[in-house]
């Protein structure tokens, strides 16, 4: 499984407006099979968020991506969602890896 994270902060104020937007969004996020949006609150900053992309395999981050790319709904709900932020994406992929030796 890849897990993308977006990790930013919010314009003062726009908290609900940013669940609001994910809450429309998320299913064109969501639209490839296997793809999955989180979001994450830091209990530190009212305004820290992380935004998590779930994808089951390698090969579907990456038509994901191509998606974020050209596809001009995405193009559109990114630019939105830019307009709610007062910082950031710090973006960071990961893939999950067993950690049972005789999984491998």
């Amino acid at each position: 499984m890849i897990h993308l994270y977006l990790h930013a902060c919010v314009l003062p104020g726009r908290r609900a407006d940013l669940e609001r937007f994910l809450v429309e969004a998320r299913p064109v996020y969501e639209e490839p099979d296997g793809v999955s949006v989180r979001l994450q609150w830091s209990l530190d900053d009212p305004d820290a968020f992380v935004e998590i992309m779930d994808y089951p395999d390698d090969a579907s981050y990456r038509r994901d991506q191509l998606r974020v790319e050209s596809d001009p709904r995405m193009r559109a709900l990114l630019a939105r969602w830019h307009d709610l932020l007062a910082s950031g994406p710090v973006v960071t992929v990961f893939e999950d890896v067993p950690i049972d030796p005789s999984a491998r």
